[in-house]
């Protein structure tokens, strides 16, 4: 068995396995199959990025696991052409594994591997395809999520499956943390899979019915809507936490919410318009919503040292950004 030494040896009980990824998700995924016994003979990740204040490049998660236990690891900008899919050959693969990788596979990589090209992809297809299936899962209020093991085809997300897990989502559950038990989940289906292979029942082709499209988060679907209902607008904090956070103005001061809860509209604020602060104390920062009250717990400032405040320390550290009858909007004032 492969122990991740990169010596190109045989690894997953005789298969030679290729990975490729970039994010922690795929990270995770890696390291499951690392701890597994079925470390990948080689790793193929997007290249370093600028990252940071300081725009550094810095190498992917899934570079910096492949690297530290010494598994070698190519960063092609395009898997497009002839020169790709030979030098993917040259590492004769009877499968590889991808999962968040960032690039299109071209069919000519697709058909190097011996048994083909296996994805690890977060969401119980048919429904989420694409970029953002664990976001969109929370967005959309989705009670179950999962991950599905399924054999790669030229189309987005659209082939058969060979393996799905299933999961509840926690009512508080943001991102990041559903994001992390899906890899869980997910690599100990994907070792499963591999150790059925070659002999494997035939992947079962996705339904038609119940197809929906994960596409990417915008910077406009960040803001949040206080014409909508607090629950959803929850959901909105919940499904951007990984990221800068669900947002909106408090005059020219960006409010990052990184954590919310939802209430029902006291009887004080039964007249307040979508958007107005009705309270802010210790508890919270409670802000008028179409249907309820959205309970701001934690925030990130523009201003400050830009560190989470609790909303406490906001509410008493930056009293005039939120006062009783203060409008939060989308848009700065100026």
């Amino acid at each position: 068995m492969a122990t991740g030494t990169g010596n190109g040896g045989d690894s997953g009980g005789g298969l030679r396995i290729g990975f490729a990824g970039t994010p922690e998700f795929a990270a995770r995924i890696l390291d499951a199959l690392i701890a597994g016994d079925a470390a990948p003979v080689v790793v193929y990740t997007q290249p370093d990025r600028p990252f940071g204040r300081g725009r550094k490049r810095q190498p992917s998660p899934v570079k910096r696991l492949a690297t530290a236990q010494g598994i070698p690891v190519r960063q092609p900008a395009s898997l497009r052409g002839e020169e790709a899919a030979e030098t993917l050959a040259e590492w004769r693969l009877d499968v590889l594994v991808v999962a968040a990788y960032g690039l299109i596979l071209p069919q000519s990589i697709l058909d190097v591997p011996r048994l083909g090209c296996i994805n690890v992809h977060p969401s119980l297809l048919p429904r989420w395809r694409g970029a953002a299936p664990v976001e969109r899962t929370i967005l959309a209020g989705d009670r179950e999520a999962g991950v599905c093991i399924m054999r790669m085809t030229r189309g987005l997300d659209s082939g058969p499956v060979y393996l799905t897990r299933r999961t509840a989502v926690g009512p508080d559950e943001d991102a990041p943390a559903l994001e992390a038990r899906l890899a869980e989940l997910g690599g100990a289906a994907l070792l499963d899979c591999l150790a059925a292979l070659p002999e494997a029942a035939a992947p079962t082709p996705q339904a038609e019915a119940g197809l929906t499209y994960a596409e990417k988060l915008t910077r406009e679907e960040a803001a949040l809507d206080f014409s909508a209902s607090a629950a959803a607008e929850v959901r909105r904090v919940r499904a951007f936490a990984g990221r800068q956070g669900a947002f909106a103005y408090s005059g020219d001061v960006r409010v990052n919410v990184l954590a919310a809860s939802a209430e029902d509209r006291p009887a004080e604020a039964e007249s307040a318009t979508p958007g107005t602060i009705v309270s802010a104390d210790r508890r919270g920062i409670r802000v008028a919503c179409g249907d309820g009250v959205l309970v701001l717990n934690t925030v990130r400032l523009s201003v400050g040292k830009g560190r989470p405040l609790s909303a406490a320390d906001a509410a008493n550290g930056y009293a005039a950004l939120f006062r009783p009858g203060t409008q939060l909007s989308p848009e700065p004032a100026t």
